[in-house]
């Protein structure tokens, strides 16, 4: 090893950093990734005779490689990961401060220009980083939390720390703020995957395909990811410690001094933060998981978990959401739903990750990008401006529904998503048009926009993911969806009427 961690810690490392390299076995940034499979899942600490639950080396990558220093604590710079529960940055940083006998130091950088957020999404966030400051505290561990770019935030705070721990991001922003504290902090820096169940890199290497290539690699690493994660109790506290910041308890005032855009108000349907997301997964593990597998693509009955704008935040961990829907007991309902959060919303990252043109219309795939430009002359039945879209001004009552639906609660029924994506396809000049029209919109309304899952789900709409279906005007072999399968299907009645009680609460 380059540099001295703790006996617990290098323990792991030189599972994940001495085995050989698989063949391009490179993380996303930068940093090449020797994956290994040791055999025990568990890891002793000799110096402190405690036992952790597993934390695998494989979710833990040197960002910055440099002799352990003297500090005043350990950072966890949290970016991704905004919980204070079911999180393996925080708790590898908890077991390496414990190791030093010094506290563990939480930060947070809050900046005013996050790309295409608006206040919708920063109070929400908000919302959740109060409920964690107030968590982190009952462990006795202070959450500094400041105002700036993150990476600046993190690299101001790594000059006092022994060591730096981040969390994992995924999409190009997010990367490129690890790569800058990476060449800047004073300390070594280490990144811990928290927001997946099997690491992207151990996945698989490249881009794939679709769902159905990558769900067995998914699946033969499951048994030795989807394992519990205890807490430890830290030894040192750094409540009393000393440091300039916000006042994390009081999300309204923050928001109220902040930059930001406020042309999309916060919503009222959500509360942000773990306690009430846990709130919204026991609710749905009592009523809903029952019969999920049948009664989730019903727009009128919304039989769904809601844990989307959670995950997204990373407010809760789907490791907590798959042990908790694994725990209710095998059934068809639980696969649909485990096939949901784990392959395909994993598919998602995979994406954000090995394909550069994510946010673009040529992230999709050439038989979509060949087959949608053969026909960007048909002739469309209606042709809407971006406006007219957004206002929810179309002949059709069920894309309008959905639509206001997004706008009100900041959250669509996830099958209305794929109509609503398909339509604005449709009914715009061009499918360029149409994609950035899509991305813009969703981004700007969804609690859950500017996601993985959001990229991904909106370029699904344009044949990402799928397979040539049979060629149709404008949408060529592009999978095509129309309001006669919806009633055919479902009581789009229920639906509509279900989202114009949410519009007239919402003038109200």
């Amino acid at each position: 090893m380059l540099y001295h961690l703790s006996y617990w810690s290098l323990q792991a490392l030189t599972h994940a950093f001495t085995a050989p390299p698989a063949e391009n076995s490179r993380s996303p940034n930068g940093v090449t990734l020797h994956v290994s499979t040791p055999s025990t899942t568990h890891y002793d600490n000799p110096a402190h005779g405690e036992r952790f639950a597993v934390i695998q080396p494989e979710r833990i990558q040197i960002l910055r490689d440099q002799p352990v220093s003297a500090g005043r604590y350990v950072l966890y710079w949290m970016q991704q990961a905004q919980r204070a529960a079911c999180n393996h940055a925080l708790e590898f940083a908890i077991s390496e401060a414990n190791s030093r006998s010094l506290p563990v130091v939480v930060t947070f950088g809050l900046t005013d220009d996050y790309p295409e957020a608006n206040l919708r999404h920063y109070a929400f966030m908000l919302q959740g980083l109060a409920d964690t400051a107030q968590a982190l505290r009952q462990r006795g561990i202070q959450f500094v939390l400041r105002r700036g770019s993150p990476d600046q935030v993190a690299v101001s705070l790594s000059r006092e720390a022994a060591l730096l721990v981040a969390d994992a991001g995924y999409l190009r922003i997010q990367r490129q703020w690890r790569q800058s504290v990476a060449q800047q902090a004073t300390c070594p820096v280490l990144q811990v995957e928290s927001d997946v169940i099997v690491p992207v890199a151990v996945v698989s290497h490249k881009e794939e395909f679709a769902a159905r290539t990558i769900r067995p690699k998914i699946h033969q690493s499951l048994v030795r990811f989807l394992t519990p994660l205890s807490e430890t109790r830290p030894t040192q506290s750094s409540l009393g410690m000393s440091f300039d910041g916000l006042d994390a308890t009081r999300p309204d005032a923050i928001l109220r001094d902040l930059r930001i855009d406020r042309s999309v108000a916060a919503v009222t349907d959500y509360t942000g933060g773990h306690a009430a997301a846990r709130r919204l997964l026991d609710r749905f593990l009592t009523n809903d998981l029952q019969g999920y597998a049948t009664r989730r693509n019903e727009p009128g009955l919304n039989a769904v978990s809601h844990m989307s704008p959670y995950l997204h935040f990373g407010q809760i961990s789907p490791l907590e959401i798959a042990l908790a829907v694994r725990a209710a007991g095998p059934s068809p309902d639980a696969d649909a739903y485990l096939e949901e959060l784990i392959v395909r919303r994993e598919l998602s990252m995979n994406f954000v990750t090995y394909n550069e043109s994510y946010d673009r219309f040529e992230c999709l795939p050439q038989w979509a990008i060949e087959t949608l430009h053969h026909h960007a002359g048909d002739k469309r039945p209606y042709v809407y401006s971006r406006r007219e879209l957004e206002e929810a001004a179309t002949h059709d009552p069920y894309w309008n529904a959905a639509q206001l639906e997004m706008v009100y609660t900041g959250k669509m029924h996830n099958y209305m998503r794929m109509y609503w994506g398909k339509k604005i396809l449709e009914w715009t000049a061009s499918p360029e048009e149409a994609f950035y029209t899509a991305l813009e919109l969703n981004n700007k309304y969804e609690l859950d926009g500017r996601d993985a899952n959001s990229f991904a789900g909106v370029a699904w709409c344009f044949g990402k993911h799928d397979r040539p279906w049979t060629r149709r005007p404008i949408f060529g072999t592009v999978r095509y969806m129309n309001d006669a399968g919806l009633q055919r299907k479902f009581d789009m009645r229920a639906y509509v009427r279900r989202v114009e009680a949410l519009a007239q609460r919402g003038v109200e």
